[in-house]
């Protein structure tokens, strides 16, 4: 009996102990006082988030002036002056400026733009610069509590805060089917475009981009959105190799996962359109057919074939195996490159 009771006394001590060694730092972390506060998170990033300043070149009366088009926020992503905004905030500017928090300002070159995710890199002559921390095995949530940092309005830095309400979303205004937005309730206005959201602990997560409705009489309250970093990080990666995006194309349209209920290996996309004269076409794929591989790997979704597809080198000969009227085919398909139509 006694031998029980000093057991269950050290595991109580032994909790007791670890409680007492984490709760500090969690005070730490989110409270003051015993105020909730994420004051850490935003001290961590808001340095690396920049005002952007979209100008054009006027004359008036013979002298030469500048005039402010557009303003947003941008996301300082290496030490040596490489910056995330959307490309919509810097659209058709004469000239891009950039203003830090620290108060010193720089005229910015563009590098690069992408139609396709609305993202654009910029680079200013600079070193040793503030940027914000992520974590590549940090996954999001719905339900994970976010804060957007940005320049609403051109009121100066601003921190808004809400919550993750859904992920992978697709289909969002004009950019339908060409995103994988994290939706959150924080607010993104006029200016925040190009900002960053980060996470409790400090960690940038996404590009702040839109809100619904923001451009029309009707408000829709809390719907906002951002693109994910990691899709982020691609993009810059590619734009500053290449100077554009390059992606594959194949011209297939689908948006159904095909089951035919007999486990896993029967799975495969459905295709509902081919276009015309497109590298599926030429291949010989057709509406109905299902493709169940595409370069040795499982179609599983759609979303998955597109990013397989998109990621695939132009020029490049692949073999996708489809499935037409329980035959199963494999035809060599050599991909194009993606031409987003202006």
């Amino acid at each position: 009996m006694l031998k029980k009771l000093l057991h269950s006394a050290l595991i109580g001590l032994a909790t007791a102990a670890i409680i007492l060694y984490i709760l500090p730092q969690i005070n730490h972390t989110l409270f003051d006082d015993g105020v909730i506060s994420y004051r850490t998170a935003v001290q961590k990033a808001s340095p690396a988030v920049v005002n952007v300043y979209n100008q054009s070149f006027t004359t008036a009366n013979s002298n030469y002036q500048t005039k402010v088009n557009n303003l947003g926020s941008g996301v300082i992503m290496s030490e040596d002056g490489y910056i995330l905004t959307n490309k919509h905030v810097i659209q058709d500017a004469d000239q891009i400026v950039v203003a830090l928090q620290n108060g010193h300002i720089y005229e910015a070159d563009l590098v690069g733009s992408d139609s396709l995710t609305d993202l654009a890199v910029l680079k200013i002559k600079a070193n040793n610069l503030s940027t914000i921390p992520q974590k590549k095995n940090r996954y999001s949530h719905v339900g994970d509590v976010v804060l957007a940092i940005g320049n609403p309005y051109n009121l100066g830095q601003s921190v808004s805060q809400g919550i993750i309400s859904a992920l992978g979303r697709n289909a969002v205004g004009d950019y339908i089917g060409r995103q994988n937005f994290i939706q959150t309730d924080a607010s993104i206005n006029k200016g925040n475009s190009g900002g960053a959201l980060i996470n409790s602990k400090g960690e940038l997560i996404g590009i702040s981009t839109l809100s619904i409705g923001k451009d029309s009489t009707e408000i829709a309250e809390g719907l906002s959105f951002a693109i994910p970093i990691e899709l982020a990080n691609d993009i810059m990666r590619k734009i500053i190799q290449d100077g554009r995006v390059i992606r594959g194309y194949l011209g297939v349209q689908s948006d159904v996962l095909f089951n035919n209920g007999q486990g896993i290996s029967n799975k495969g996309i459905l295709i509902s359109n081919v276009q015309a004269g497109s590298p599926a076409d030429n291949a010989g794929i057709e509406a109905g057919d299902i493709i169940i591989e595409f370069n040795n790997t499982k179609a599983t979704s759609p979303v998955q074939m597109m990013k397989a597809i998109l990621n695939t080198k132009p020029g490049t000969t692949i073999e996708v195996v489809i499935l037409r009227m329980g035959k199963t085919i494999k035809l060599p398909v050599t991909i194009q490159e993606y031409i987003i139509q202006s």
